[in-house]
């Protein structure tokens, strides 16, 4: 049911599944601070990093995810992380989250081709019928950034969600429909 993880590129970026062998390129960007102030997840020590990237690959073993290591080939840098997440074989439904990049990356365009090249494998080659994305509310950037792609709202779960400060975030649910995706 599951393949391997996949390494997908295009001319600007390269993902790489994720792994405890190449986890620590990540260590420079995940230490910036408050880089994920929209995130639940704790990423900024490189203990904290490690406890992430073994859960994540945990939830790969249990076939509920497929980690990615992002590059940035016009820097030749490792820009951050990404993953299919949630995935629901059975009904052919999966979300794209975890998604973090630091700073530099942030506004040149690199995460809108991360998603472009995830959303085309999970309909043309996983053959799923839709991809969600769960945003924290006020996270305008990235809302927009998923309206951009073609994602519409479909609600939002109030409070279900703490964050690293004790903040239980309101949750914003998006999905695009494969019928929906060019």
């Amino acid at each position: 049911m599951k393949n391997p993880s996949p390494f997908l590129e295009n001319d600007f970026v390269k993902l790489e599944p994720l792994s405890l062998a190449n986890y620590h390129y990540l260590l420079p960007v995940a230490s910036q601070e408050k880089l994920v102030q929209y995130s639940p997840s704790d990423i900024e020590t490189a203990e904290a990093l490690k406890r992430y990237v073994k859960k994540a690959l945990e939830d790969e073993r249990k076939l509920l995810a497929l980690p990615f290591v992002i590059y940035d080939k016009r820097s030749n840098q490792y820009a951050g992380s990404t993953r299919y997440m949630n995935i629901d074989w059975r009904n052919k439904v999966l979300e794209i989250g975890s998604t973090w990049m630091g700073r530099e990356f942030q506004g040149t365009g690199l995460n809108g081709q991360v998603k472009h090249l995830m959303l085309n494998y999970a309909f043309d080659e996983m053959h799923f019928e839709k991809v969600e994305f769960r945003i924290d509310e006020p996270n305008v950037r990235s809302r927009k950034a998923v309206e951009k792609l073609g994602a519409k709202l479909e609600g939002i779960l109030r409070k279900n969600v703490y964050l690293l400060d004790g903040f239980k975030r309101n949750t914003c649910c998006y999905g695009i429909l494969k019928e929906e995706w060019p």
